[in-house]
């Protein structure tokens, strides 16, 4: 029941708001007007992003209880946005693409490249650019046009008339990936290429932007990989079987005290060197140093938190589908030939870990490798969990990212990790990301890399090599044949040799340490 009305009232103005209802196409006109994300919408309703996705989109209906709430949000929304203001003023609505028909080639040169012009709206999409038709328009190259939507049942705009230049030079603004005009089931394969695709457009636009310049479009994508990948994460969840909450309540553990100063959560960080082997000392043994490939890519393959976290004590909390973080107490580790699951702590006792870091305890204590004793759980902040929320995104990425190594692509690659790495760091309390709040979300991710990177550790201690040490989440250093026990290559799941500035190649000779 709505506060300070009676049932039957409260039953009345939704009756009266749900016969008004807006159209899916307006009801994502009425929230872009008022420059809100989803997930600020989501949070005043009570529901998560996806929900309201799906609302926008027409794939499902409002439904109570938030429903009410977003109807209320809508009138009020239309109050002070009201559609016909446009057009009463005159104003054009934003630029829309007509349907694709044979228009004028771009104007290329002598050496077939295209060439510059005076900057003006693309005949096709109205988005700037500086490159011209055949007749003298502005145009852009090929497929390049930017991608944008038109409500249904709207008129066909019609092709914008050659424009004055501008006094001075025009920088478009990047345009973020636009999320699709409609969600249908489809296949995953077929899901996949088209969120691909959304990749490799990103790249051309900034090249042809840049005028073919790499450093300047590279610039141009880092700049726009949170929006980018943002947008991404929510074609990957167009399909998504679980709803999430973007602005949980969190527990003071998982809030910064300051801007300068971490929270209390442990992420297991490894800095792990081996006491019977020195530098310093003089000797022959032979060591690389290994380089997991995009290490931070994987470990998006791990078990999130998807609602609000509840506080439970003992092992209570601590279930299969279950996730969040730990305040744990470990056992001692004694193994000095491994590193320490736990990383390198300064000091002994309770601390608070995530997921990622106890369910690799708890393994590392059952009958399977009998390492260490399990670790005392005093209390826990869960809630309901699934490992393959975050999939979707990562096979996209991941795919796209073997696309550029078969191709050579060294720009798609780097955009790709500014994508992935800054969708992990900005999921904290960021002023870069506003579309969700979820610190635990990026410690246990960090985590995770952490024990990916332990697993392969001990992969290679048991096929006899050596753990010279190993730090942060893709460097290990082994001696002996590791090619025999790690694939060689750039892909996600093999091992290559690691460079660095210091270092021209990644292997170094070290001798045992004095006692």
């Amino acid at each position: 029941m709505s506060e300070g009305l009676s049932g039957v009232e409260a039953l009345l103005e939704e009756a009266r708001l749900t016969a008004s209802m807006p159209s899916p196409a307006e009801r994502r006109r009425l929230r872009e007007a008022a420059s809100l994300s989803r997930a600020q919408v989501a949070a005043a309703v009570g529901v998560g992003r996806s929900t309201i996705a799906n609302w926008e989109e027409g794939t499902s209906d409002p439904q109570p209880p938030a429903r009410l709430e977003y109807l209320r949000l809508l009138k009020g929304l239309g109050e002070i946005y009201p559609a016909q203001i446009a057009a009463a003023a005159g104003t054009p609505p934003e630029p829309t693409p007509a349907a694709f028909v044979p228009a004028p080639e771009t104007l290329r040169g002598n050496d077939g490249l295209a060439v510059h012009g005076p900057p003006g709206p693309c005949l096709r999409c109205g988005v700037v650019t500086t490159y011209q038709s055949t007749d003298g328009r502005p145009l852009h190259v090929g497929g390049f046009c930017q991608p944008t939507t038109q409500a249904a049942g709207s008129p066909t705009p019609t092709v914008a008339e050659p424009v004055s230049p501008p006094p001075a030079p025009v920088s478009p603004t990047p345009v973020p990936m636009a999320a699709r005009p409609e969600r249908r089931a489809r296949s995953a394969a077929r899901a996949q290429e088209e969120t691909t695709g959304l990749i490799s457009r990103a790249v051309h636009e900034e090249l042809e932007r840049a005028g073919g310049d790499v450093d300047v479009a590279l610039k141009a994508l880092i700049k726009r990989a949170i929006p980018d990948v943002m947008a991404l994460f929510g074609e990957t969840r167009a399909t998504g079987r679980y709803d999430y909450t973007a602005y949980p309540a969190l527990p003071d553990i998982l809030k910064k005290p300051s801007k300068k100063d971490p929270d209390q959560i442990w992420e297991a960080r490894p800095r792990f060197h081996h006491p019977d082997y020195s530098l310093r000392a003089p000797g022959d043994i032979k060591v690389t140093a290994l380089d997991v490939n995009a290490a931070y890519l994987s470990a998006l393959k791990c078990w999130l938190p998807i609602g609000k976290l509840e506080h439970s004590t003992g092992s209570a909390g601590v279930e299969p589908k279950r996730s969040g973080v730990h305040l744990i107490t470990p056992a001692p580790w004694e193994h000095p030939h491994l590193p320490d699951p736990i990383g390198d702590r300064d000091e002994p006792g309770a601390l608070w870990v995530t997921n990622a870091t106890l369910r690799l305890l708890q393994r590392l204590s059952g009958p399977k490798y009998g390492l260490i004793d399990a670790p005392v759980i005093h209390e826990s902040w869960t809630s309901g969990a699934t490992e393959n929320f975050l999939d979707a995104l990562r096979k996209t990425l991941t795919a796209a990212r073997e696309t550029a190594l078969v191709e050579d692509d060294s720009l798609t690659l780097e955009y790709i990790k500014a994508m992935y790495s800054k969708f992990i760091s900005t999921m904290g309390e960021s002023i870069h990301n506003r579309e969700m709040v979820r610190p635990d979300w990026m410690h246990i991710i960090h985590s995770q890399a952490y024990a990916n990177l332990w697993g392969k550790a001990y992969k290679a201690h048991q096929a006899g090599l050596e753990i010279i040490s190993m730090m942060g989440t893709d460097e290990l250093h082994v001696t002996g044949d590791w090619r025999q026990v790690f694939p060689e290559g750039r892909g996600v799941s093999q091992m290559k040799i690691k460079h660095s500035e210091a270092k021209a190649s990644g292997e170094y000779t070290i001798g045992k340490a004095a006692r």
